[in-house]
């Protein structure tokens, strides 16, 4: 194996690729809410840095290949891309230090976590600060009102927060969707207003993926089909008591970069076809659970750690199932 083709090269390879997959998601974010999605990446990078330079100075690691193979700086432009932006600085940094301390170096470091690292610290902070996890922006506030914000400083803009389109499906118990669309500024024209473009552009950035083959289509078309299908089966038109359209639920909260950017991490997920299939299929399900019946508006963190559980049990069924279809 020549030095080109070392697991090392092709790791820092699929890490780039991605990272550059990620830059249409990123500027429509951009667009759509302003500097609070670049303040959260500058925070998350400079925090997963700051993790992996301590953890490998405690292991008495070589500092280099733990900072350029590119896993931290994937798992930090995820994290922000997922969190909301402008929320306080330290829930930001907090959520990149647990996800990786707790959803990888516990376990051994890159290779060996069982958990995706990024929606483990998602998830850790949903769960223990709710509230600034729900303060999606209503708008985009320029540079200075954004520092404002996420550092604490200074007077905070007036109504600048709203409830997200999934959260007011979830808890709209008289309106019709039409009503529902017409009504509420966070709904677009099909998804959350906004949101919508974003899950259009993070499709765009998975496509490229699944192009360049970092990427198998198992993981996310299982992923959307499930989520397409139940969604379809249970949808009541524009009924009050409508839990919203199949393609409300593919273009709004994080479904697209669920699919496409998280379920198809290649350690915590599923190895073999089949199994990165149902694991696919699973999160989907387990998405349209928990934005309709549970407690949080999106469901994609709970859904995909839920699934990392399974992982073992998928992959025994799928190798139970080829051995009895080898001859």
């Amino acid at each position: 194996m020549s030095p080109l083709e070392a697991p090392d090269a092709r790791l820092q390879q699929a890490m780039r690729l991605v990272l550059l997959a990620t830059l249409p998601g990123l500027l429509a974010s951009f667009w759509f809410y302003g500097w609070g999605v670049l303040i959260n990446l500058i925070l998350c990078v400079a925090g997963a840095l700051v993790v992996e330079a301590l953890v490998a100075s405690l292991r008495r690691q070589t500092l280099q290949p733990t900072l350029t193979d590119g896993s931290a700086l994937v798992t930090a432009t995820l994290l922000a891309l997922a969190l909301p932006p402008y929320c306080p600085w330290w829930l930001t940094v907090s959520s990149i230090t647990s996800g990786l301390l707790f959803g990888k170096h516990v376990y051994g470091g890159v290779g060996r976590n069982p958990f995706n690292p990024a929606m483990l610290g998602f998830a850790l902070a949903m769960v223990t600060f709710a509230q600034p996890m729900t303060h999606w922006p209503a708008h985009g506030m320029d540079l200075m009102a954004a520092l404002q914000q996420v550092f604490s400083f200074g007077q905070a803009p007036d109504a600048w927060v709203q409830a997200t389109a999934l959260d007011s499906l979830r808890i709209n118990k008289s309106l019709t969707m039409d009503e529902l669309f017409a009504a509420n500024q966070a709904f677009g024209r099909f998804g959350g207003r906004g949101v919508e473009w974003i899950n259009l552009a993070f499709l765009a950035g998975g496509l490229f993926l699944l192009q360049q083959r970092v990427i198998g289509w198992h993981a996310p078309v299982g992923m959307l089909a499930s989520l397409f299908v139940i969604s379809l089966l249970c949808w009541n038109g524009s009924g009050s008591d409508s839990h919203g359209s199949p393609l409300f639920h593919l273009l709004s909260g994080a479904s697209m970069l669920g699919a496409f950017f998280i379920i198809t991490e290649p350690v915590s997920g599923a190895k073999t076809a089949l199994a990165r299939l149902l694991f696919g299929v699973g999160v989907g399900l387990l998405t349209y659970l928990i934005r309709t019946w549970g407690g949080y508006p999106d469901g994609v963190a709970f859904a995909v750690l839920l699934m990392n559980l399974c992982v073992p049990a998928l992959e025994r069924f799928a190798a139970a199932r080829q051995a009895r279809v080898t001859p």
